[in-house]
């Protein structure tokens, strides 16, 4: 950061053409300039820019101007501006030494930006779940009888066009995924899209169209059920009223309870969670394949479990509701008294993909891009915000060191609901991450791999070291923001939305920490927070 002394601004004209004035010739230029609210267009000259925040006749207006790299003397910026009624805030300058192998015309952060969408792109095609379905179809040995499919989850479309395309045909099927996810017709299967993260009757009634398919089978039929993350919500028969069931849920979300304690407590409630399914199943053999979205991979928490043994207790269940403060009826404390079938003897279950795979396919993007990548972890469970602020003081330690860096985490971190905004985790940690890296050559994305975050039309969030001069110029404290739970609408305020759409799997997030080739090393004297 710099300070101009000596000197004095001002900057007129309308508020679509101004130019700035500085006296003593030689030290600065005069420039003229299209003021840019979305300060998305920035000009740099002897590489060094800055954001000036202005109120210009009451209207909020960003004016992105030119500095010199060498200033001979510490010149002042004189407040009295000439005709404004001018509001000072944020006048950084961001250092703009060295390079980036860009594309003509591409300033450094737009080149990271590029890098990041190739990454994304690359690791979420290496884990979708055809191959995978095929290899685990390997395993599957029929009866005599009927072979009939059951998907449920955001990637259920996708595991299920695998499966039968792979087996050829199947005798009846039923699909539940989330709205907007059904990719088109599947040969024998019937498909519905329902809510998620909260149930609702679309769900409800997907679900039971599935139990009335596996009703009456034999020892010889074959159920091949095919699982994804998102289960808990879409493949749901609740055993307590639906508005109820949703109310809880929605409870769950805005407590900070992580993905085990929630299913802890849904299992209970349901008579399709926590092996229940699969009792409904038998005598008919159920083959499950399972794409994981939980770390460690516990098979019955994943979708709460509908054809695994629950492996958790009642006693657990109560202790979740009482650490939460769940507002719960009769009814509900009375289930949650309930113990869930602890054997099975019907199923075989194969697990494939995971986060695991997620950072490693993330790991060869990097790789290829000419990033050396390290990966912190694939357990990431900790806070968004605390997550992206480590990520990005990780960036500050490690700038300057004259290579290109990629840092990877994966795992599923959570948010806790203080305000009324909107948003989702890795928008959140993108968000969080923005101050740390601010004026620097770097870069820091988070992403569903299911294309979805929280309750919003994008997979995640993207800043860099340009956001967060942008967010300050356009009128956004990205610290209210995420004291309101509002990343959404602050990323899309700088173009730092990341929408993919329905991806077809789902094996938890990815979050991402590039830093370019000649990031300067950063001033320990300049802080990360806002």
């Amino acid at each position: 950061q710099r300070s101009l002394v000596g000197s004095e601004m001002c900057i007129r004209d309308s508020r679509k053409r101004c130019r700035k004035v500085l006296t003593k010739p030689g030290k600065m230029r005069i420039i003229s300039f299209v003021a840019n609210a979305s300060v998305g267009r920035r000009r740099t000259i002897s590489g060094c820019s800055a954001v000036l925040v202005a109120r210009l006749n009451g209207v909020q207006e960003a004016v992105s101007s030119i500095l010199a790299t060498r200033i001979g003397t510490r010149p002042t910026i004189s407040k009295e501006i000439v005709g404004l009624d001018f509001l000072f805030g944020c006048f950084r300058a961001l250092s703009r030494r060295g390079g980036h192998r860009c594309k003509e015309g591409e300033s450094m952060n737009a080149a990271l930006r590029r890098d990041a969408d190739v990454i994304l792109r690359s690791s979420l095609n290496a884990v979708l779940p055809d191959e995978a379905v095929r290899r685990a179809l390997r395993d599957l040995r029929p009866g005599k009888g009927r072979v009939l499919l059951v998907a449920a989850g955001k990637a259920a479309w996708q595991m299920a066009h695998a499966a039968v395309e792979t087996l050829g045909r199947v005798d009846g099927g039923v699909v539940v995924t989330k709205y907007g996810h059904v990719k088109g017709e599947i040969p024998g299967v019937t498909c519905y899209e329902a809510g998620h993260p909260v149930p609702d009757e679309n769900g409800f009634a997907a679900t039971q169209k599935a139990l009335e398919l596996v009703q009456g089978l034999t020892a010889g039929d074959t159920v091949l059920f095919l699982l994804s993350g998102g289960g808990s919500a879409l493949f749901e028969q609740p055993l307590v009223p639906g508005a109820e069931l949703q109310d809880i849920t929605s409870q769950l979300l805005a407590s900070g309870a992580d993905i085990v304690e929630m299913n802890t407590i849904r299992k209970r409630l349901s008579g399709v969670k926590g092996g229940r399914f699969a009792q409904r199943c038998a005598p008919a053999q159920v083959f499950s394949i399972v794409l994981s979205d939980i770390l460690g991979d516990p098979l019955d928490m994943i979708a709460s479990g509908p054809a695994v043994p629950d492996t958790s207790t009642c006693a657990q269940a109560l202790a979740v509701a009482e650490k939460y403060h769940l507002g719960l009826s009769a009814q509900a404390w009375a289930l949650l008294a309930q113990e869930t079938p602890k054997t099975l003897d019907n199923v075989t279950t194969r697990i494939t993909g995971s986060v695991r795979e997620l950072c490693r396919a993330a790991a060869s993007a990097c790789r290829n891009l000419g990033y050396e990548p390290v990966l912190l972890t694939d357990q990431l469970c900790c806070e968004a915000r605390e997550a992206g602020s480590f990520l990005g003081s990780i960036v500050r330690t490690q700038a300057g060191q004259g290579k290109k860096l990629a840092y990877i985490a994966g795992g599923e971190t959570i948010v806790h609901l203080t305000g009324k905004g909107l948003g989702g985790r890795n928008q959140e940690l993108a968000l969080a991450a923005a101050p740390a890296i601010a004026g620097l050559n770097a870069a820091v994305f988070s992403v569903g791999s299911d294309g979805t975050d929280g309750p919003t039309d994008a997979a995640g969030g993207y800043v860099d070291g340009d956001t967060l001069a942008a967010l300050e110029a356009g009128g956004w404290s990205g610290y209210a923001a995420l004291q309101n739970n509002d990343s959404y609408h602050a990323l899309k305020a700088v173009d730092g939305l990341i929408i993919t759409g329905a991806t077809g799997t789902n094996v938890n997030d990815v979050a991402v920490a590039l830093i370019g080739e000649k990031t300067p090393p950063v001033s320990p004297e300049v802080s990360p927070e806002w």
